[in-house]
């Protein structure tokens, strides 16, 4: 709903024009000279409409918390949204419209909905659970990706991830796909909870590392497994217990057998549905949203403690919680957020696939950071038609990494060299923030940046960490996330 400043409550119907009565009763708590921010007084404010952000009103909404929604743009998604080619362009080029040469080259506005900040969907990951729990999946539909592939010696291959695409591989030489086949066939049938599976070893005692050493895997055997199967950052991991490394690596093949090509799924029309479903479930469950509502100020008490926020002259009240991402905490000046580094992303549009991957039209490419002597991973993910991203015939891959030098654009040179002719493309340097404190003391709790990772894995423990933070429970993710069960809730 795009109506300036406009609000729409649960169960209702948006308003059809600007001018919105805001009228309410009196709060003792309202400071003089203001007036009630749409009901005035809520259980939890929620600022910013970033995916976490809608995920964790929704998940208040579905508690019996009443919810008030506000972000400062006029569309869903903040960071996490899907936009069209105008939108893309306007944010970009200070808020210009395009010139009549980038439709000529690439077609309709309407046939492209781009992701600022793509991630892939792991299909048994902990997003797809919460999507389940929530049964947001009925808003949505999804699409396996094509493939998962990493970057060897220049040249990039498909990941394998079974037993028979072990032996069938061209990453791997001929003695290396037996011992790497013996890892996968070990980790297929361990179970934490049966020592008969264990063969005597420890994953709780025994690294990562050791774990390697056990099945003689090769160092470039290592680095595909532990950042493009197990999704590790960094090479810390290698350090440390074996255990989630392990079952990162389980959780990977076990997503991909439930659909066969990659163990990846993207929403149809982009990433934009998922908060956008999140905001439908909050509604639904009565919360407000208020689009277009800058935050001017966020009230204290004596103590400290949050209690509201105020925009021009309307206060809202928070008896539970303020929640938002780092933007709204004045991150640069506040003592709420610090600074971990940076991100660069260059959203790229082709008129072709991305070279030696079969042909494919979706796929995710991890550039290991050993690969390319650096401190950090690089990410490719590109969509096209298929997810109903782009016009026919055109796609878009976005590559993004960490940055570690002056120059953020050359980092991603290893990704660009990757994807043949490039029609035009857009870049952007963001800063990263994380909170300072965990929100219990100044009733704070704020998100993480969206970090430079191709996949949700980083942002759902966030999430369930926000979650832990502000009700002081676990989230129950003990659900069935694989094929069947999605199928039979809207997949």
């Amino acid at each position: 709903k795009k109506k300036s400043k406009g609000i729409w409550r649960g169960n209702m119907s948006a308003p059809e024009d600007d001018e919105v009565a805001t009228k309410g009763p009196e709060f003792s708590w309202l400071p003089e000279g203001c007036e009630p921010m749409a009901d005035g007084e809520y259980d939890a404010i929620v600022m910013g409409t970033g995916l976490k952000e809608c995920i964790m009103s929704g998940l208040l909404s579905t508690m019996g918390k009443k919810v008030l929604h506000v972000d400062r743009n006029n569309y869903y998604g903040a960071d996490s949204a899907s936009l069209n080619l105008s939108n893309l362009y306007a944010k970009f080029n200070d808020g210009k419209e395009p010139p009549d040469q980038l439709y000529e080259a690439l077609g309709h506005n309407r046939d492209y909905n781009v992701d600022l900040i793509p991630k892939c969907i792991m299909a048994c990951g902990k997003l797809v659970k919460m999507l389940l729990h929530t049964k947001v999946t009925r808003y949505l539909d999804f699409k396996s990706l094509d493939a998962s592939y990493v970057y060897r010696n220049g040249k990039v291959y498909k990941v394998p991830a079974t037993a028979g695409e072990a032996l069938s591989s061209s990453l791997l030489g001929l003695f290396e796909k037996r011992r790497f086949r013996k890892f996968l066939m070990y980790l297929a049938k361990f179970n934490i909870d049966d020592k008969s599976t264990h063969d005597g070893l420890d994953l709780t005692k025994l690294t990562a590392a050791q774990l390697y050493d056990h099945f003689g895997l090769e160092q470039s055997t290592r680095e595909f497994v532990g950042h493009a199967m197990a999704l590790r950052l960094n090479d810390s991991y290698l350090s440390e217990p074996a255990l989630p490394t392990a079952e990162a690596i389980r959780l990977y093949c076990y997503s991909l057998d439930q659909y066969g090509k990659s163990p990846y799924i993207y929403p149809v029309y982009g990433l934009g549905g998922l908060p956008e479903g999140f905001s439908r479930l909050c509604a639904i469950h009565g919360g407000t949203f208020m689009l277009n509502r800058t935050v001017d100020e966020i009230l204290y008490d004596d103590q400290g403690k949050a209690w509201g926020i105020k925009g021009d002259n309307q206060v809202a009240k928070a008896n539970m919680c303020i929640l938002g991402d780092p933007s709204y905490f004045e991150p640069s000046t506040s003592k709420k957020c610090r600074q971990t580094g940076q991100v660069v992303r260059a959203i790229c549009f082709l008129n072709h696939a991305i070279p030696n991957t079969n042909n494919a039209d979706s796929l995710q490419i991890i550039i290991p950071a050993a690969q390319v002597q650096r401190q950090h991973d690089i990410y490719v993910v590109m969509v096209a038609h298929a997810h109903m991203v782009t016009a026919q015939g055109k796609y878009v891959a976005i590559a993004s990494t960490t940055v570690e030098t002056k120059t953020p654009l050359d980092e991603l040179k290893p990704a660009l060299n990757l994807l043949g002719p490039i029609m035009t493309k857009f870049v952007d340097v963001v800063d990263l923030y994380e909170p300072i404190h965990d929100g219990t003391n100044d009733n704070c709790f704020i998100s993480k940046s969206f970090d430079a990772t191709s996949h949700f894995e980083s942002s759902s423990n966030d999430v369930l960490d926000l979650y832990r933070r502000i009700t002081g429970t676990d989230l129950d993710l003990d659900i069935n996330a694989d094929k069947d069960a999605t199928e039979d809730d809207g997949y």
